[in-house]
C-alpha cells in the first residue's frame, strides 16, 4: 500500500478529502473568488488551468510523491487544495503545502483546523519525525499563518526556484518536529476553541 494511503479527514469548519477531477467545477469557481493566481508570489492555478493542475496532482500521487486532497467548506462546498508533499515513506516525513483558499474563507478558522488536521493525521496515525512547511519570502500571509501555528523557521534557501514570471524565490522553510506536537496541538485546541 502506499504511504500514506487516502483518507477523509473532518473538522467543524472543513472537510478534506481525496482530490478527484469530480472537484473541478467546485476548484474553478473556488479560485475566481480572489483571483489568486493574479498574485506573482504564487502558485495558484487560474479557472482555465484548473484541470491540469488537478491532473498534475493526481499524477504525483501516483508516483506517490504527493497525496492531495480537496478543502470543503462546512457547507461543503470547495474552498481550495492541500496536500502532503515531498513524502519521504522512509524517514515518515511530509510537506504540507500547494495550499490555496476562496478568499471567502481566508482569515476563517477553516485553514487552522485544516494544518490541524493534517497534522494529527502525520503525528498520531502517519508517526511522522517532522511536518515542514515552505512558503516564497515576499508571502508575509503565508509566513505569518505558518508561524501562528507554531512552526519554527528552520532557514531560507536562497534563489531556491523561479516564480512564474521567472524572477527568482527564496524559500523559508519551517517545521514542526514530533516532540513539538504536544505543544503545538494544545496551542491549536486553544485557538480554535476561541
Amino acid at each position: 500500500m502506499p504511504w500514506p494511503e487516502p483518507v477523509t479527514l473532518k473538522g467543524r469548519h472543513a472537510t478534506l478529502e481525496p482530490l478527484s477531477l469530480s472537484h473541478l467545477d467546485g476548484m474553478t469557481e473556488a479560485t475566481k473568488d480572489g483571483e489568486l493566481w493574479k498574485l506573482w508570489y504564487t502558485a495558484v492555478p487560474s479557472p482555465e488551468g484548473m484541470k491540469a493542475e488537478i491532473e498534475r496532482r493526481l499524477g504525483l500521487q501516483a508516483k506517490g510523491s504527493m497525496l492531495p486532497f480537496a478543502v470543503l467548506d462546512a457547507d461543503g462546498r470547495c474552498a481550495g487544495m492541500t496536500t502532503f508533499m515531498n513524502i519521504d515513506a522512509v524517514y515518515k516525513r511530509v510537506e504540507i503545502g500547494s495550499t490555496w483558499y476562496a478568499k471567502r474563507v481566508q482569515r476563517s478558522g477553516l485553514n487552522t483546523e485544516c494544518k490541524f488536521m493534517l497534522m494529527r493525521h502525520a503525528f498520531e496515525v502517519l508517526d511522522c519525525i517532522a511536518v515542514e512547511y515552505r512558503t516564497g519570502f515576499f508571502n508575509r500571509q503565508s509566513r505569518q499563518a505558518i508561524e501562528r501555528l507554531g512552526a519554527k523557521l528552520d532557514g531560507i534557501l536562497r534563489s531556491h526556484q523561479r516564480y512564474a514570471n521567472g524572477t527568482l524565490r527564496d524559500t523559508c522553510v519551517y517545521s514542526i518536529i514530533a516532540s513539538e506536537w504536544p505543544a503545538v496541538r494544545s496551542h491549536l485546541d486553544f485557538q480554535m476553541s476561541r
